[in-house]
């Protein structure tokens, strides 16, 4: 598999001596032209990796505030059609900053994988992030995604054992993305210390970077995590300053732009400034 801009910015940020920051954000929340403002102002405001939202009915993995944000994403009409146009239009303004989706595999099951495959491939898409899908599936869709030149990047636990872990590591490139807490997203607070003693062992068996998200809300708990591992991923944080700047119809105030990328800054300040 040659080279993607996933290998190259963790590579970058290695040279740098510091870790990076990667953003979720629902693809269309709360609508899609505010959506794509958010998406396009995040390496800007010092985002270096971004995982898009793939907005789904039934999203086990995710806890309330990134179910109400894809609850949103889907009333406004968003698919995962609109969130490939998305990446589209990013690619036309940046062709740098990596683009990871993340969700569930029924959207793409509907879309066809081939199609699907070949459609993110000439969007700009980077990666795939499918939380349903286990190792025991990598023929359905993780072999053909790194066939067709994406990383497939896959989550690793609290709970994945030593006799598990070789399954988690098979096929998965890009980097390694760390649950740090057991349960569903934006439940709990990651413990840093908890979080080194994890991400040491995965070192020990890999040299994929190590992105450590949930429980991450704030800039000291970014630092914290940037401290220990190869990036802090945040991304209820985000849908909740989404949702708090909405009015009372659900609609984008003027500043809901803003204070997103506001939230962007803070965090990337957390984690630059974590190993000064």
């Amino acid at each position: 598999m040659s080279e993607t801009r996933i290998d190259r910015r963790f590579a970058a940020l290695k040279k740098e001596g510091r870790a990076g920051l990667v953003a979720y954000v629902m693809a269309g929340d709360p609508d899609l032209e505010t959506s794509f403002e958010i998406f396009r102002g995040l390496p800007g405001a010092g985002v270096d990796v971004i995982e898009l939202g793939m907005c789904f009915t039934d999203p086990m993995a995710d806890g309330p505030t990134i179910q109400v944000a894809g609850q949103r994403a889907l009333r406004a009409g968003m698919t995962l059609r609109k969130t490939l146009d998305l990446v589209r239009r990013f690619r036309k303004e940046d062709n740098d900053t990596p683009i990871v989706l993340m969700g569930y595999y029924n959207p793409i099951y509907a879309y066809g994988n081939e199609v699907f495959l070949a459609d993110a491939r000439e969007a700009g898409l980077d990666g795939l992030i499918i939380v349903d899908l286990p190792p025991e599936e990598d023929s359905e869709l993780c072999l053909p995604t790194v066939k067709a030149g994406l990383n497939w990047i896959r989550l690793a636990t609290p709970t994945t054992d030593a006799k598990r872990l070789p399954a988690v590591l098979a096929n998965t490139s890009g980097f390694l993305y760390y649950v740090s807490i057991t349960g569903i997203t934006g439940s709990a607070s990651a413990d840093a210390g908890v979080v080194a003693k994890a991400v040491e062992r995965l070192r020990a068996k890999s040299d994929l970077p190590v992105a450590v998200g949930f429980g991450i809300r704030t800039p000291e708990q970014a630092a914290d995590i940037a401290r220990v591992a190869d990036a802090a991923v945040v991304g209820s944080a985000f849908c909740q300053t989404v949702a708090d700047s909405l009015d009372e119809k659900g609609r984008a105030k003027p500043d809901c732009v803003a204070n997103v990328l506001a939230l962007a800054r803070a965090l990337g300040d957390g984690v630059r400034g974590a190993r000064a």
